[in-house]
C-alpha cells in the first residue's frame, strides 16, 4: 500500500515546506497549513496502525500455522522411523525365513537320498535273500531225494530219524527267515515313519512362511 495515497499526504509535504510572507495572512495560512498536514499526519498515522494490525494478524496466523507444521514435521518422523525399524525387522525376518527353508531344503534332499539307499539296500537284501531261500530250497531237495535214494543202504529204522533231523533243519531254516522278514517290515515302517515326519516339517515349514 502507497502510504501517500491512503493517507492523503506526501511525507516530502512535511519536509519542503514553502516559505511564506512574513505578513499576517500568511501566518494564518501558515497555521492552517500546518493544521492541514496535522491532519494529514494523524490520518496516516491511523492507516499505519491498520497495517500494522493487519500485518501482526497475518503473522500470528503464519506463526500458527507454521507451529502446525513443524508438529505435523515432528509426526511424520516418528512414523517415518517406526516404518524404517518395522522394514529392517520385516527384512531380518525374511532373511531368517529364507535361510531356514534353505536349511529344510538341504536336509529334505538328505533324507530323500538316505531313503533312496534305504530302498536300494532293501531291495538288494530282499534279492540276495530269495536267492539264498531258493539255493537253500534246491539244497533241501536234493538232500530229501538223497535220503529217499540211500533208502535201499540205510536201515530203514534210522530213515525217519534223519527225514525227522532234516525237517527240524528246514523249520529252524523257515524261522530264521520270517525273522529276517520280520526286521525287514519293521525298517520299511520306520522308513514311511521317518518319510511321514519329515513332510510334517516341510509342511509346518510352509504353514509358517505362509
Amino acid at each position: 500500500m502507497n502510504m501517500s495515497d491512503s493517507a492523503g499526504f506526501n511525507i516530502e509535504d512535511l519536509i519542503n515546506v514553502p516559505p511564506l510572507k512574513e505578513d499576517e495572512d500568511m501566518q494564518e495560512v501558515k497555521v492552517d497549513q500546518m493544521l492541514g498536514k496535522l491532519r494529514r499526519l494523524q490520518q496516516g498515522k491511523r492507516v499505519l496502525e491498520e497495517e500494522i494490525k493487519d500485518i501482526k494478524s497475518v503473522s500470528d496466523s503464519l506463526q500458527k500455522e507454521l507451529a502446525t507444521l513443524q508438529n505435523e514435521a515432528y509426526q511424520l518422523e516418528g512414523i517415518h522411523k517406526e516404518k524404517e525399524e518395522l522394514c529392517r525387522n520385516l527384512q531380518f525376518q525374511c532373511e531368517e525365513s529364507e535361510q531356514d527353508s534353505a536349511r529344510l531344503l538341504k536336509q529334505n534332499k538328505k533324507s530323500d537320498e538316505l531313503l533312496e539307499q534305504y530302498r536300494c539296500e532293501i531291495q538288494e537284501f530282499k534279492l540276495k535273500h530269495r536267492k539264498q531261500r531258493m539255493k537253500f530250497e534246491n539244497q533241501l531237495h536234493q538232500l530229501i531225494e538223497q535220503h529217499r535214494n540211500l533208502h535201499s543202504v540205510f536201515t530203514p529204522e534210522m530213515l525217519p530219524d534223519e527225514i525227522l533231523s532234516a525237517e527240524n533243519i528246514k523249520s529252524q531254516l523257515l524261522s530264521a527267515e520270517q525273522m529276517k522278514l520280520a526286521q525287514l517290515h519293521r525298517l520299511n515302517e520306520e522308513l514311511e515313519e521317518v518319510k511321514k515326519q519329515k513332510q510334517q516339517r516341510v509342511t509346518a515349514a510352509e504353514t509358517q512362511e505362509e
